[in-house]
């Protein structure tokens, strides 16, 4: 499942979230126009996080919507996700991709121009570059300036999704870079009216 459209992002936060549970933000999000979904889980246990991610795979399917783990290999196989997504702190990409084969999504997050070219060369897919912005979701995020974006952009060859404070003040900034999407979190899970938010953070980046 390589051919991936990833223009809108979601990245899931359960602290941050309006809905009672995962799974019904989940939906809520994919019914707004969500187009991939990663799933975050940092503090629960592997069966529960196994378990989740079942339940929500089954949602993802149902919407024919790639889940993304983030993290955690193990899970990714486990359920059969699209795929994972890893950090600089978590194993090397080409290590990642021995493990989970050829035709899973790795991901990879990069705040710096060499990230991004080693993510490539290690077999990444596509990268999550950011912190674009100041976020309550990741307080020791890396900042990235949009000139550090476009030029990550106009030196690798695969998709770049942006990652961090984007929201529909900071969409149109983020619009200006020529990228391939844009990861959200609490400007959709956060809010009274998910899949409302997904479809107006969708039109404000793609129209």
């Amino acid at each position: 499942m390589k051919n991936i459209d990833y223009t809108l992002y979601l990245c899931t936060d359960r602290d941050l979230m309006s809905s009672a549970t995962i799974e019904e933000s989940v939906e809520q999000a994919i019914k707004g126009g969500v187009t991939v979904v990663q799933l975050r889980e940092k503090d629960c246990s592997s069966k529960d996080f196994y378990e989740l991610a079942l339940r929500v795979k089954k949602i993802t399917d149902e919407h024919n919507i790639p889940l993304i783990i983030n993290d955690r290999v193990d899970i990714a196989l486990a359920v059969d996700a699209a795929g994972v997504h890893i950090g600089q702190s978590d194993l090397p990409a080409s290590v990642v991709r021995k493990i989970i084969g050829e035709d899973k999504i790795v991901g990879v997050s990069a705040a710096k121009l060499a990230e991004a070219k080693q993510a490539e060369a290690d077999g990444a897919d596509y990268l999550g570059v950011g912190a674009m912005y100041a976020t309550n979701t990741k307080t020791d995020a890396r900042p990235v300036t949009l000139e550090e974006l476009k030029e990550i952009k106009n030196s690798v060859h695969i998709p770049i999704v942006a990652i961090g404070g984007i929201n529909m003040n900071t969409i149109p900034e983020i619009k200006t870079c020529g990228i391939d999407g844009i990861a959200v979190i609490s400007a959709i899970v956060a809010q009274e009216d998910v899949t409302q938010a997904a479809r107006d953070i969708l039109d404000a980046y793609t129209k």
